[in-house]
């Protein structure tokens, strides 16, 4: 008999480096603002995706004032903290992050990396 030099292929996990948390695969943070329907008219508005050293209670704060509105920093076991407002805010959210990175030359998120959900 004869020997042959066959090699069985490995596994090949296509998802390996995004799963990597030292990769550069999943450097870009998100900021995600959403809209939770509620029964009728009315719904929440959530944000969620803000930098960790940031004091959600202030931007909570300031976003209330500016807009008007009630809301709340909810801390979910999967996403984090998430901002809830109560109605439709996420064009004032979204513009409100990007003018006060501009005044203040904070980082809370590029323009990019902002991302307005629908229903």
């Amino acid at each position: 008999m004869s020997e042959f030099n066959v090699q069985i292929p490995s596994a090949f996990d296509p998802f390996a480096d995004a799963n990597a948390e030292d990769s550069g695969a999943g450097a870009k943070e998100y900021v995600h603002v959403r809209i939770q329907q509620r029964n009728g008219r009315k719904s929440l508005t959530t944000v969620q995706g803000l930098k960790k050293e940031f004091s959600y209670n202030k931007i909570l704060k300031d976003l209330k004032k500016e807009f008007c509105c009630n809301g709340t920093v909810v801390q979910d076991p999967e996403l984090g903290q998430v901002i809830q407002l109560q109605g439709d805010q996420r064009k004032n959210v979204s513009t409100f992050l990007v003018q006060v990175m501009v005044d203040y030359r904070l980082v809370f998120c590029k323009t990019e990396y902002l991302f307005g959900h629908r229903f």
